[in-house]
């Protein structure tokens, strides 16, 4: 009696404290740390505003101070960003006072040579997250130490983000050394905006690992970001697209500041939500012993073995020895699935996490998509004189968004859950990357910026 009855005070006890928190205003429960961060971005903003003014428009100034709140709210609703934010910014202000004006202390300055020039800085980030992959993969298997592997894995994750970021913020600074009329924020080719999916992505993913305080999942969550640094690498090795090259006319304006990072919000958490229901149809499949009821494992090995194949198409001779490779790490990946598919899903946490990680993940996207599109017509309406031509980009980011609003349609209004809602996410990924490269790829129209 006195134990049910100790139950229950500490009940009372915890519900009061939690109602208490809720009545105590939003500015009071910021910490002293809240507000030096505050300090230091309103500092940093005002100090950018005086400094570049002269060369900015009256949109990019708008859109510098608009950023201040935004940062600042950012990083009060999820804490773990302000760390991040300065870390990114005292490695971009080293990198920026080591080139000293000039960008040949590139190859004889040796932080900017091995750590934080931009491609030093996006080839760290490409072997971090490769390494967390492996991490997360060995954490999901381990038995005895798999918290803490898996602890690492997460770690490498936000060190990968770092850089990533880093990368982006150099790279911005570097192509104004090349000259001012040749600077620009780096989400303008394949190149740049493959890293903003990689680093995107990764952050959406650590959020929902937070939230839900589960790091299984990103074992299959780094699974597309891996392929992305893939591409990437060979893209880079046979583009040579870490070049910096000149923005074309239709390029140069602030809309691209808006448009692509809200365009990729979508790309990236689009992606999350098809590898959560990927690791959805594992855990359901679990038990199954009939080869042809694997159908999610054999899409998987489809999609990666077929993609040295598409991409070869494309590369020099010299590089079907890469492909090679990525062909046989994604055997090996989708043969380890397969045989510890059971012991997966002992790991993956519960069909409603699951469902309820994919839902918020295409909600959010979906909601970025839909303000990209509109910037993307508000922004052709000034550069082509209207504000849509049905160009083969345009069709199929239309095609996307329509997909993922009858997706949410059918979740609010039918309640659409569980199997079917795993295989439709997983779908919209297909449509998801043909409307990101395949059009790259295959098509041509006024989109084509980055062509393979």
């Amino acid at each position: 009696m006195n134990a049910v009855s100790g139950t229950r005070n500490e009940t009372l006890a915890q519900a009061s404290a939690d109602a208490l928190s809720l009545n105590v205003g939003y500015f009071a429960r910021r910490t002293w740390f809240d507000w030096l961060f505050a300090v230091l971005v309103i500092a940093g903003g005002l100090f950018a505003f005086m400094r570049y003014a002269d060369s900015m428009d009256v949109y990019e100034k708008g859109i510098l101070l608009a950023a201040i709140p935004s940062a600042i709210w950012l990083a009060w609703f999820w804490r773990p960003l302000q760390v991040l934010m300065l870390v990114v910014a005292g490695l971009s202000l080293a990198a920026v006072f080591s080139y000293q004006g000039s960008l040949d202390r590139a190859e004889t300055v040796f932080w900017l040579k091995y750590f934080l020039s931009s491609q030093s800085a996006i080839l760290w980030m490409s072997m971090l997250f490769f390494m967390a992959t492996v991490f997360y993969w060995v954490g999901v298997f381990a038995k005895g130490r798999a918290a803490g592997i898996e602890l690492v894995a997460s770690r490498l994750v936000w060190v990968a983000i770092t850089m990533a970021l880093t990368g982006t913020m150099v790279r911005w600074y570097e192509s104004y050394l090349l000259g001012a009329d040749i600077g620009h924020i780096p989400v303008s080719n394949l190149y740049e905006v493959f890293v903003l999916f990689c680093w995107m992505t990764a952050a959406f993913y650590l959020y929902f690992e937070a939230q839900y305080q589960t790091r299984s999942l990103g074992a299959f969550v780094m699974l597309v970001i891996s392929a992305a640094v893939g591409f990437l690498l060979w893209y880079t090795v046979v583009r040579q697209a870490h070049e910096i090259q000149p923005l074309v006319p239709a390029l140069k304006s602030w809309w691209m500041k808006l448009h692509v990072p809200a365009n990729f919000i979508g790309y990236g958490t689009f992606a999350l939500a098809a590898m959560v229901a990927f690791a959805y149809l594992i855990k359901q499949q679990a038990t199954e012993t009939r080869w042809y009821k694997l159908a999610p494992l054999w899409l998987l090995g489809i999609v990666l073995c077929f993609e040295p194949l598409v991409f070869r198409r494309s590369a020099s001779g010299g590089m079907s020895d890469y492909w090679a490779v990525y062909f046989g790490v994604s055997a090996l990946v989708v043969a380890g699935i397969l045989l510890g598919r059971k012991q997966i899903a002992a790991k993956l946490p519960s069909f409603e996490i699951l469902d309820d990680v994919m839902y918020k993940s295409i909600a959010v996207g979906f909601a970025f998509f839909t303000i990209a599109t509109v910037l993307g017509a508000l922004w052709a309406a000034e550069a082509w004189g209207g504000y849509w031509s049905w160009d083969p980009k345009e069709t199929w980011a239309l095609i996307v968004w329509l997909n993922y609003a009858a997706w949410l349609h059918m979740r609010l209004m039918k309640g659409l859950r569980g199997t079917v809602a795993a295989w439709w996410a997983l779908a919209g990924l297909a449509v998801t990357t043909f409307a990101f490269i395949g059009v790259n790829m295959f098509l041509s129209g006024l989109h084509s910026y980055g062509t393979l």
